[in-house]
């Protein structure tokens, strides 16, 4: 049994390692790599997966891919439907279903790290992204009573508000300081921190006791929204529970076991980030 990771570029991803983790550990004689696929290519390589001769029994599909293998599989469940997008692929009744799995790891990660997170009631989304779409079916599917995204572009926070429907409200970026008074939950959903861009500076005091402030970035591992919050006395979560969490699915789906996301896991992914 053959499975992979798609993205353009891919080298930096670590669902290999994650994957090759779980597959020694269980004693399976599968493999997961990587693919690199440029955009152009990523019909004709969906087209390869439907193939009945095709390696691969399913996958995981990673960024710029993941709305197109929700438009090009025979299949999507409802999750996917929801979110647009698409990032974990199988082959079933000799159908290429699709799903996605992001709203879950970002769900587990916070039921791991903050249990109780659900009852924040309120939390504040800063971007409306591809990525905070998943974030925002996570919230709505665990109760919260009022999502406010916001973006620098207001219509695509809007857009937002439209396809997911009153919980959710939108906002530009000037609002800020204006949502998070009272706000239970604080998520950036976009890639600030990923390289040396700059952060805003945020105050999270104003927001409810035992409030949470998580990143979807996890390069990083402490990003400068967590450091600021830390400093504020706020409680946090990192994003790599949520990439970790999000495979499990998955490869349950591939390989017939449930793997589970553990101390020796993170220890190994966080070697292979460098993180001490």
């Amino acid at each position: 049994m053959h499975a992979f990771v798609a993205g353009h570029p891919i080298k930096h991803s670590k669902s290999p390692l994650i994957h090759g983790t779980w597959l020694k550990r269980h004693g399976l004689e599968g493999t997961y790599r990587a693919v690199d696929v440029a955009p152009e290519d990523f019909e004709a390589f969906m087209a390869s997966l439907k193939a009945p001769a095709s390696e691969f029994v399913g996958g995981n599909i990673t960024i710029p891919h993941k709305e197109r293998a929700f438009a090009l599989a025979d299949e999507v469940d409802e999750t996917a439907d929801y979110i647009g997008a698409a990032n974990t692929l199988w082959r079933e009744d000799g159908r290429l279903k699709a799903t996605n799995t992001d709203a879950y790891g970002f769900a587990a990660n916070l039921d791991e790290k903050s249990p109780g997170w659900e009852t924040l009631e309120t939390a504040v989304v800063y971007g409306a992204g591809g990525a905070s779409r998943a974030v925002i079916v996570a919230l709505v599917q665990r109760g919260f009573r009022t999502v406010h995204v916001l973006n620098r572009t207001t219509e695509k926070a809007k857009a937002l508000a439209d396809r997911f429907g009153a919980t959710v409200q939108a906002h530009g970026l000037q609002t800020l300081d204006e949502v998070l008074q009272g706000a239970g939950l604080f998520v950036n959903t976009t890639s600030l921190g990923l390289e040396d861009d700059a952060v805003p500076q945020i105050d999270f005091t104003g927001m409810r006791q035992g409030a949470l402030v998580t990143d979807i970035v996890y390069v990083p591992l402490k990003t400068a929204f967590l450091e600021q919050a830390e400093a504020q006395g706020i409680a946090t979560a990192d994003g790599l529970g949520m990439l970790l969490h999000q495979a499990v699915p998955g490869f349950e789906k591939w390989f017939g076991v449930r793997p589970v996301v553990d101390r020796e896991l993170r220890d190994i992914v966080e070697a292979a980030m460098g993180v001490r």
